[in-house]
């Protein structure tokens, strides 16, 4: 029976050989800031959401919404296209339950430090604020958008003003669109020219820090339909900014909505032939939050145990259709960089440090 085990877990974890061409000629990548891996794999939380000073007083609505007895109809309540369309097409990793680990390999566990992490393969002890500088490591979108074949094809949209400096706009080159920046560059669609005067008028919660997810996400939308990217990130900010406030119905709404713009997003790619079977989508997210302490759901930092723990997610057509990975793995957030650029045929390098890919997650050509 160990023997048999362990067949099974080797032919889970091992590269997978494959003769065919790589299909991926374009790569989105998607993070959602700070949300727990506890409620991708477990959805909603009811030790929070009985907890009047999280509930916003409307816990029959976070029940009504999210609630099953059933764990695994509780999670699809909250993300429905993950646990339909990409549990069935894609791979799924970080349900620590069943032995599926990620974590940040920074020491720090928030949202600065991740995204470097992220992005440039190497987990930068020197990146330990929020408030850092222009990164002085490259990022994997710097890098691909010096290849010839992807120069000017690259770009960027984040909920929050930090990523100007967390993907170095000025020295990569990248369009990062972030916080309250116009869209559209000198020629803005009809539609850019719309939402800019919408985001100038909109509602600021959090000052010119960070915009409202939708502004993102239809920024980066309409980006995508008019431009054509052929690597494009988009980092949403709201369930990181209602778990500090410690408004758990917005937390999960903000979650449930990020999983319905990944679907629309993937609906258009499936349904466009500059996309369609060529595309691949990678999500995560920065960092984790607390859980051992209910109470210390709202908070992040090395001061606070599990937040550290993330999650990953592949669907394309070079991510063999795994499902939900239920073995003992250990991946680590600074193995994205490498796996993004590998997926689009190239070998990420850098002057600092660079993480090695996930092999397994992808059919690469050996």
């Amino acid at each position: 029976m160990k023997f048999l085990s362990l067949l099974i877990l080797l032919a889970i974890i091992l590269p997978v050989p494959s003769f065919a061409q790589r299909q991926t000629e374009n790569i989105i990548i998607i993070t959602t800031d700070g949300f727990r891996w506890q409620e991708v794999f477990k959805g909603m939380d009811s030790a929070i959401a009985n907890n009047s000073k999280f509930n916003q007083g409307d816990s029959e609505y976070i029940y009504k919404t999210y609630w099953s007895n059933d764990e695994v109809e509780r999670r699809k309540k909250l993300m429905p296209f993950l646990w339909s369309t990409v549990v069935t097409k894609g791979q799924i990793f970080g349900n620590r339950t069943v032995g599926s680990k990620v974590n940040n390999a920074n020491p720090y566990w928030f949202s600065y430090p991740g995204y470097s992490e992220i992005f440039t393969g190497y987990a930068d002890t020197a990146i330990n604020s929020n408030g850092y500088p222009p990164n002085p490591n490259v990022t994997v979108l710097e890098f691909l958008n010096k290849q010839p074949k992807l120069k000017g094809k690259v770009a960027a949209f984040g909920a929050w003003n930090a990523f100007d400096r967390i993907l170095n706009e000025e020295r990569s080159g990248v369009p990062v669109f972030s916080a309250f920046d116009l869209m559209g560059g000198k020629n803005p669609t009809v539609n850019e020219k719309l939402m800019n005067t919408m985001l100038q008028n909109s509602h600021k919660p959090w000052g010119e820090d960070e915009c409202l997810d939708m502004f993102t996400h239809y920024g980066a939308f309409e980006y995508l339909k008019a431009r054509k990217p052929r690597v494009l990130y988009i980092a949403y900010g709201e369930t990181d900014e209602w778990a500090h406030a410690g408004q758990y119905r917005f937390y999960l709404d903000a979650g449930k909505q990020v999983d319905t713009w990944i679907s629309d997003i993937w609906n258009y790619i499936q349904s466009n032939p500059f996309y369609k079977n060529k595309t691949t989508l990678l999500i995560t997210s920065d960092h984790g939050r607390g859980d051992a302490v209910k109470t210390e759901w709202t908070s992040h930092s090395n001061t606070i145990q599990g937040a550290d723990e993330i999650w990953f997610v592949a669907i394309g057509p070079d991510a063999p259709a795994r499902g939900e990975i239920k073995s003992d793995i250990q991946l680590y957030q600074q193995q994205f960089a490498q796996t993004i650029a590998k997926v689009l045929g190239y070998t990420f390098k850098a002057k600092h440090p660079v993480a090695d890919e996930i092999l397994y997650l992808f059919k690469m050509k050996k």
